[in-house]
């Protein structure tokens, strides 16, 4: 997959001095399986950039393209398939049914494709430590905990890029890592890359470009 901005400018940061290293009004290109750092200060739209590449923003100016497509011109079911099938997301807020359980949270995502079987979703939260939380719903959980299933569920569905932002905000350096080398994991299986947001820790990963805002 192939990720573009051309003269973007969101509206809301338009009034905010930006560097010129900052991909904003800039732009930037990252393709294929290419693991990327996106590297800024609080307050210079991390989240407007993970929301504008997944479509849940259109307030801004230029272009964002996808498969050198204006993402602007995908209508709703072009959206559908994308964040199915090809576009993976861990947002800031992480965005949990609070009211159910670990179990349905996640098998409600890996329904929408069966791409892993539920021996290997448990798996996953046993590498992670919270095996035990199964039946637990997630609004009872800690920060920490709720980002751990979050990660998990992301890694739900195919994917050729994952958009990560700050995957890693409530995480000890164990639990970093051990995160970081699941998402390597994935994006190999899936020959696909990444782009994580960060304020500038590298979380022992090597990445193959730092983008900046």
């Amino acid at each position: 997959m192939k990720i573009q901005f051309d003269n973007l400018m969101p509206h809301p940061l338009k009034e905010i001095p930006h560097g010129d290293t900052s991909i904003w009004k800039n732009g930037f290109t990252v393709e294929g399986d290419e693991r990327v750092m996106l590297n800024a200060h609080s307050g210079k739209g991390k989240t407007t950039f993970t929301h504008i590449v997944v479509g849940i923003r259109k307030d801004y100016d230029g272009k964002c393209l996808i498969n050198d497509q204006d993402s602007k011109n995908f209508r709703l079911k072009d959206w559908e398939k994308i964040r199915r099938e090809k576009i993976s997301v861990v947002f800031q807020d992480l965005q949990l049914f609070d009211k159910i359980t670990v179990k349905e949270n996640l098998l409600i995502k890996n329904r929408l494709t069966n791409h892993k079987t539920e021996a290997e979703i448990k798996e996953r939260l046993d590498q992670f430590g919270l095996l035990h939380k199964w039946e637990t719903k997630c609004g009872i959980l800690s920060m920490g905990q709720q980002q751990r299933i979050a990660i998990i569920r992301s890694l739900l569905q195919p994917f050729e890029m994952m958009i990560l932002d700050e995957p890693f905000s409530h995480l000890d350096k164990e639990n970093q890592v051990i995160g970081i080398k699941m998402f390597n994991e994935e994006a190999e299986k899936n020959g696909a890359g990444y782009i994580l947001t960060s304020l500038g820790e590298d979380h022992g990963n090597k990445f193959t470009k730092t983008l900046y805002l």
